[in-house]
């Protein structure tokens, strides 16, 4: 599993006209699941993002980990998987087939509201969607499940 963590000061998805999620200050996650994850590879995520510090303490520092006002907009983003190993074109032969990545994707949105205290906003899984994000700092961090390195 692998995941874009962008600190934001709002950001809202739309899918048509409609807006299916926003946030105000937060943390903008896009979310892939990639073929053969698990259950472990969503609690090591939530466990990374709830504890990641990107926001300033008293002395300017990134220091300090989501306030729980904050809040965190998750889109699920099979793209994050694209290899450009043999040309220009993407191949997405990594990401999870569809009905096995929307099932992860719910697990991870509904353990992620269950260990956060604060909102939790998602995408439309699937649909074409409009991101609106002011980006604060910029400040992104990549997480993955199976490169715990990163």
């Amino acid at each position: 599993m692998r995941c874009l963590v962008r600190r934001v000061s709002s950001a809202a998805v739309r899918v048509e006209d409609e807006v299916v999620g926003k946030i105000g200050q937060g943390l903008l996650v896009y979310l892939g699941v990639q073929a053969g994850d698990r259950a472990e590879d969503v609690d090591w995520l939530i466990k990374k993002l709830i504890g990641l510090r990107l926001f300033s303490d008293s002395d300017g520092k990134m220091n300090e980990s989501l306030p729980d006002e904050g809040g965190i907009l998750v889109i699920s983003q099979f793209t994050l998987l694209g290899s450009l190993k043999k040309g220009c074109r993407p191949s997405f032969n990594r990401a999870a087939e569809p009905a096995e990545a929307k099932r992860l994707y719910q697990e991870f949105l509904s353990k992620l509201r269950t260990e956060r205290n604060g909102m939790v906003a998602q995408g439309a899984f699937g649909k074409h969607m409009r991101i609106e994000a002011m980006d604060d700092g910029p400040v992104s961090i990549w997480l993955d499940s199976r490169q715990k390195a990163y």
